[in-house]
């Protein structure tokens, strides 16, 4: 993996995601550097320099935006705009829940990508799937070449600490937009706005949150209802095969980046072993899961695993895995796999040195994993269907 700060893994992954999201490394090469003596200092600390160094990046780009627009180049502004929420969503992402300038700064990067998928004219809508009292927010990015006919969906899921806005930054709904797949990505329960914005915090149960996004997609007409899949990136592979498990009307499901029990993860993190994915990481996870103890986070970690659950999987199931993942070892792919003996077709894909992706969700080599995953949505899609 680049490795722009040397010894502080926190900061590095930070920046590979942005590279492989679509940043330019001359930007974020300006936005890093004055960054070098604070990263010493170890993950938490130097959090808030982080950001006010990358915001200055995305100001600059947001002033170049504008003069384009006053020009009329309306997709290069539109382009910038995006880079900026890029870059503006990456830093926040490294912020304590305790930051005062949270809320905002994460709105701003809603409000940037917005501008920019307007300007550039981008395959891109912001729905709200109704869920109990509140909703949830997701874009969606419709599938190409359809001729007007409903077309395969997948309900695409993040992690501890991802958002949708980084789900659409890493392309993965335009790789499947053009092997006519739609693509709809949600800021579950405990992430992204859902948590930030709205207070929805994470639970173990899952196949609630894919009830809700299965009724949504079943009454959109551009949706075929009978071919529903799901992906689930870091801790989303936890939460998507938990889905599966117990939601019979998804029809394959994807792990990018194994999760098979998490909490034994956090009893180990206890310990000081493997990897953090962010800085402020016990404060981190309590925010998710509305905890504000870390010994009752702890009794609902515990819930959080596909032992006794993978094999209710009845669908094609995928796992793929970096085998140099820090964060989460590779052993846990192998658990998810084996357990799942009620696939139908299942597939272990672990990602070398010699081909890149080895790291936690192939985030050193995202794209190509991304490809990788694509391709398998859209060949089980279409045995699927011949087989009915």
């Amino acid at each position: 993996m680049f490795e722009y700060f040397p010894g502080n893994y926190v900061w590095n992954l930070s920046v590979v995601a942005t590279l492989n999201n679509g940043g330019l490394i001359d930007e974020v090469d300006r936005a890093c550097r004055p960054l070098l003596e604070a990263a010493r200092a170890g993950s938490d600390a130097g959090t808030e320099e982080m950001y006010a160094s990358w915001s200055a990046v995305a100001d600059q780009l947001i002033a170049s935006a504008e003069d384009d627009e006053k020009r009329g180049r309306l997709i290069g502004a539109g382009a910038k705009y995006m880079r900026a929420s890029n870059y503006v969503s990456q830093a926040e992402r490294m912020q304590s829940p305790h930051w005062e300038g949270r809320n905002a700064a994460y709105q701003r990067s809603i409000d940037l990508l917005a501008k920019g998928a307007e300007l550039s004219g981008a395959n891109f809508r912001s729905v709200e799937i109704p869920y109990g009292d509140n909703s949830l927010p997701g874009y969606f990015v419709a599938a190409q070449g359809t001729k007007g006919q409903p077309a395969p969906c997948i309900i695409q899921w993040n992690g501890l600490d991802s958002t949708k806005e980084m789900m659409y930054y890493s392309g993965f709904a335009r790789e499947l937009s053009r092997r006519g797949i739609s693509t709809l990505m949600v800021d579950t329960p405990g992430s992204g706005e859902a948590l930030r914005l709205r207070g929805l915090t994470a639970r173990p149960d899952t196949e609630v949150w894919a009830a809700a996004c299965i009724d949504y997609l079943s009454a959109q007409p551009e949706v075929d209802p009978e071919q529903i899949g799901i992906v689930g990136w870091s801790l989303g592979g936890y939460f998507a095969p938990r889905a599966a498990a117990f939601e019979k009307r998804l029809k394959l499901v994807v792990a990018w980046g194994a999760n098979h029990n998490w909490g034994e993860v956090q009893h180990g993190r206890r310990l000081r072993e493997g990897e953090n994915p962010v800085p402020h990481y016990w404060d981190h996870v309590m925010w998710v899961w509305g905890q504000d103890d870390i010994e009752e986070f702890m009794k609902v970690a515990d819930k959080v695993t596909l032992n006794d659950v993978a094999d209710k999987i009845t669908v094609p199931f995928l796992v793929t895995h970096g085998i140099n993942d820090r964060q989460i070892n590779v052993k846990y792919a192998h658990q998810s796999y084996e357990q799942a003996i009620n696939s139908p077709k299942r597939e272990l894909r672990i990602f070398t040195p010699e081909e890149g992706g080895t790291e936690h969700i192939s985030l050193d080599n995202l794209p190509v994993v991304a490809s990788f995953i694509a391709d398998w949505v859209t060949e089980t899609f279409t045995e699927l269907h011949d087989a009915q």
